[in-house]
């Protein structure tokens, strides 16, 4: 049987982080279902660095998720991915994010979580999953990483038990291995 992979995201998720998670799932032979607050086309951006203090945003491609969070029975997935982007501003306020999210911690699954995905850790309000761990995420998240219990780390991406955490979309390439490698086990 095929393994099952929940990508959870909204709009203004950024472009690569979520469609590289999404076709490396689906290319490793994987189930891939792309969650957001209600079943709709998304619309993505493309965060860059280009000389700013912060990164430049733009337009990007349009996305169609395939079933709403509150239809999301996370029990049916070996995996769960948390793209970044602005996207996790938002959808850590849907009241099915705690419920969803939570179970991967619980059941000690695979939890995939890049750039500002810290933000949707954050609405678990049980930091007993991140206390003496430690995760990357985009430095501007540092503090939320710190709040969670979590000690912080500039190194772009981080594997820590289940979680595998990174800085940002240049870092997909080792995300998605070591993400994979937990999934296989």
């Amino acid at each position: 049987m095929s393994k099952k992979i929940l990508i959870i995201t909204g709009d203004a998720v950024e472009a690569l982080e979520v469609y590289y998670p999404y076709y490396r799932v689906l290319e490793e032979g994987y189930e891939a279902t792309l969650a957001s607050p209600t079943k709709k086309v998304l619309r993505t951006v493309i965060h860059d660095f280009e000389g700013w203090d912060t990164y430049t945003e733009k337009p990007g491609y349009q996305l169609e998720s395939h079933i709403s969070f509150a239809d999301v029975d996370p029990a049916k997935y070996d995996g769960l991915i948390i793209p970044g982007g602005r996207a996790p501003e938002y959808i850590r306020l849907d009241e099915n994010i705690p419920r969803i999210v939570g179970h991967f911690f619980e059941a000690g699954k695979p939890v995939g979580a890049i750039c500002h995905a810290a933000l949707v850790l954050n609405a678990l309000k049980n930091n007993q999953y991140f206390e003496g761990r430690t995760l990357s995420a985009y430095t501007a998240c540092r503090f939320d990483v710190e709040a969670l219990g979590a000690k912080f780390t500039t190194e772009t991406l981080y594997v820590d038990g289940n979680i595998v955490s990174g800085h940002a979309w240049p870092d997909l390439p080792g995300f998605m291995r070591e993400f994979i490698r937990l999934v296989r086990g």
